[in-house]
């Protein structure tokens, strides 16, 4: 991907983020200040503070008050909805998992896409279609887009024999993650690829995925409403 596409507090992110992929700087590692960084890339002092916030609020950086920000060590972190992988699911419950590829394609982003990945409009991302079968009947439409920076194999992979939330876990370890769920109605196409009666409402799932270093990808799940549930275990201190 080209940074110099990109705004200008993200190309000092992608930077950073590149340094410490690469191995170049490593745990508690002392990052430049605000003032190098705004000489070093022409930047306001705002913008090179904008960067450095969000490496920091994601985990990436650590601020220590009067020393400076550092390369952060690496942790997991776990959310209250736990991300499953869907042929995980179905096998624990006994019954036999299979799935049909709709769509496995290159495309240009849109907007709200491009907004999703922190990627510049009309960027080149990947996009799949899998429905996912429980026992023959079909239990989840998964749309989803990918950001190739972090999995650039992605349209050479044989998602029947292994799903994309395995193979992005995998080859871009998934750190964080942001869920919307909601009720909605399913487009005429997503109905018919669920055997859904008309009308019928669905479950839908917006997850947006992160590793350490961006978001990878965005996913929109959809499930038939009589065949699925949402639950959680919780466990306070």
């Amino acid at each position: 991907m080209n940074h110099s596409l990109l705004p200008r507090y993200q190309q000092i992110k992608h930077f950073i983020l590149d340094k410490i992929e690469c191995g170049e700087w490593t745990e508690s590692r002392k990052v430049p200040s605000e003032n190098e960084l705004c000489q070093q890339f022409s930047v306001s002092r705002m913008t090179a503070r904008k960067a450095l916030q969000e490496l920091t609020a994601s985990g990436v950086l650590m601020r220590q008050q009067g020393l400076g920000t550092f390369v952060a060590p690496l942790k997991p972190q776990s959310s209250i909805l736990t991300v499953k992988n869907i042929a995980d699911e179905i096998r624990e419950r006994g019954h036999g998992y299979s799935n049909r590829v709709l769509l496995l394609s290159e495309e240009k982003a849109s907007e709200a896409i491009a907004v999703s990945l922190e990627l510049p409009e009309s960027a080149t991302i990947f996009h799949s279609i899998i429905v996912h079968y429980e026992n023959g009947l079909p239990l989840q439409w998964e749309d989803r887009h990918i950001n190739p920076r972090f999995a650039p194999e992605y349209l050479t992979q044989d998602f029947s024999r292994e799903t994309p939330n395995v193979y992005l876990n995998r080859v871009a370890a998934l750190t964080e993650a942001t869920h919307v769920v909601e009720a909605t109605l399913p487009s005429k196409e997503m109905a018919e690829a669920l055997a859904m009666e008309a009308g019928a409402p669905c479950l839908r799932i917006m997850r947006r995925s992160w590793c350490r270093h961006g978001v990878v990808s965005l996913a929109k799940l959809m499930h038939p409403g009589d065949r699925y549930r949402l639950g959680d275990h919780l466990q306070f201190s």
